[in-house]
């Protein structure tokens, strides 16, 4: 091979491991609760949106999480996404999102870990989201018995490879990205990651190969609302600092017609990835 033919080799190389990482719409997921009146309804929304990967939380049209619901269910849904060529990556859970005050739950919390694990297993996904306790006067006080929570459970994670995600939420300890960052230095577990909701500021300071999720509430994508963000500015710094994971629009099921208002919203996510593409 010579020189020239060399160049133009790692130039194509190049160019397709930019193009395998840069924005499209198939980078675009969902939870399927708030795509569908049922698993079936939610499964083709998914499929004929151009999705790869969805997120399951509850049944669609049930107040019930899949993470403590009955196998059976689990299995079904399962199914009706794979018959639209789809994947689940994460399952939506509640897990330690409450007091810790509240002794039963907190006494409960590995067995509800374990069945929430076995949810996994069964819908095939490689990530659960995880909490940090309803918020405390004093969070800060609470990132120790947080981090020795998470490396107690990623024990666990590690022998079945499904990763933790901990999301930051402005009801529980960890609200900020300020608060993320200083929960992952005390959990070095590389089956501990961070599904990331954009706020203003602070994203410098979270540990970028750890953000494995990235959450799109939908009413922060239109420009004359108060919770507006910039998503192609978002996206691009993502993009530069090499994050290859997918992007969730939250879509919310508040109002009459909560699929109709999914649909909207993911309009306009896919119009400002096409931007950024």
């Amino acid at each position: 091979m010579t020189r020239r033919e060399l160049l133009a080799a790692t130039a194509a190389l190049t160019g397709n491991l930019w193009a395998r990482a840069h924005w499209d719409r198939s980078r675009i997921s969902a939870i399927t609760d708030e795509i569908g009146a049922d698993a079936d309804d939610a499964a083709s929304f998914a499929h004929q949106s151009g999705m790869l990967f969805v997120e399951v939380r509850d049944l669609p049209g049930a107040n019930r999480e899949y993470a403590t619901g009955r196998e059976a269910d689990m299995q079904a849904d399962a199914a009706h996404l794979t018959n639209q060529n789809l994947k689940i990556s994460t399952i939506d859970t509640g897990l330690l999102k409450f007091a810790w005050s509240e002794k039963a739950r907190w006494d409960r919390r590995m067995e509800d870990f374990q069945k929430a694990l076995r949810c996994a297993q069964i819908m095939g996904a490689d990530k659960l989201l995880v909490f940090a306790g309803t918020r405390v006067p004093d969070p800060s006080s609470a990132f120790q018995r947080t981090a020795d929570t998470l490396i107690e459970m990623a024990a666990e994670a590690d022998k079945q490879k499904i990763a933790l995600l901990l999301e930051n939420d402005t009801d529980t300890n960890v609200a900020t990205c300020a608060d993320l960052a200083a929960i992952m230095k005390l959990v070095p577990s590389k089956f501990v990651g961070i599904s990331w909701k954009p706020a203003p500021g602070g994203y410098s300071l979270l540990p970028k190969k750890r953000i494995l999720n990235v959450r799109v509430p939908a009413s922060s994508l239109w420009p004359d609302r108060p919770e507006s963000m910039n998503w192609k500015a978002i996206l691009t710094e993502l993009d530069k600092d090499a994050y290859s994971g997918r992007i969730t629009l939250e879509a919310g099921r508040a109002g009459s017609k909560p699929i109709d208002a999914a649909r909207d919203a993911l309009d306009r996510l896919a119009h400002i990835v096409r931007e950024v593409s």
